[in-house]
């Protein structure tokens, strides 16, 4: 199996005044092709910031970061943020579309800046917004859609540049029970088809029930590792 991430003795510390705390204490860690993962611990733990340090929105102070075949930890910001738009797709708890365009526009937004042609841009929209349930929704700005189809809308985008992994911030947060079961398993659906890895960070019971491997953190250390029987 392909591994898509593996951080290797990884620590990140935070200064709170005169104060040091290590978020993150050696954490050495894999993500295989095509998991589907779930994060999971109280606040404090330090799942947000393996998120962040996963999703190259943030750099250890120890250790080494391998996306793919790339090590990460040494690159620029600019070199990181290049790589996050062709190879890291984010779910974000209150979805971060874009207000003035429509959900086609905000699907395309992240293929118009890796600069993918107009034909396939387009027919990639198309095909993710089917695949999401909102085809007929294309039109619409985010102010007129419902949350359950604006988190649609995200995981469409996610998904668009054909990413290595999909990264989710606590994704049903801001769901009603049927919604959030909804998104989980239309990301449980396009994990399976596509080989794409998924990682999210939750405290929702719902999203756990849905991961096939969960990574239990507590005071920056991960405590727990295990594999949980894929539900019917």
């Amino acid at each position: 199996m392909t591994t898509t991430v593996r951080l290797e003795h990884v620590t990140r510390r935070y200064a709170i005044g005169t104060a040091e705390t290590r978020a993150l204490d050696d954490v050495s860690l894999t993500i295989e092709a095509g998991e589907f993962t779930a994060l999971v611990g109280p606040s404090g733990s330090g799942k947000t910031t393996l998120l962040q340090l996963i999703g190259c929105l943030d750099r250890p102070d120890q250790g080494v970061i391998t996306l793919g075949d790339q090590v990460v930890t040494g690159l620029s910001a600019d070199q990181r943020a290049d790589l996050r738009l062709r190879s890291i797709g984010f779910v974000f708890q209150f979805f971060a579309l874009v207000p003035v365009l429509t959900a086609f526009e905000n699907v395309e937004l992240p293929l118009l800046l890796a600069g993918v042609a107009t034909a396939e841009r387009r027919a990639r929209v198309h095909e993710l917004l089917d695949a999401v349930g909102i085809a007929d929704r294309a039109k619409h700005r985010p102010d007129q859609l419902s949350g359950g189809e604006q988190q649609r809308v995200a995981i469409a985008r996610a998904l668009a540049p054909r990413p290595l992994l999909v990264l989710a911030d606590e994704p049903t947060a801001n769901l009603d029970t049927v919604n959030g079961q909804q998104a989980m398993e239309i990301m449980q659906r396009l994990n399976r088809e596509r080989g794409t890895a998924f990682v999210f960070a939750t405290h929702d019971p719902r999203v756990m029930h849905y991961a096939r491997r969960i990574v239990e953190l507590r005071d920056g250390h991960v405590v727990a590792d295990h594999c949980e029987s894929v539900p019917s």
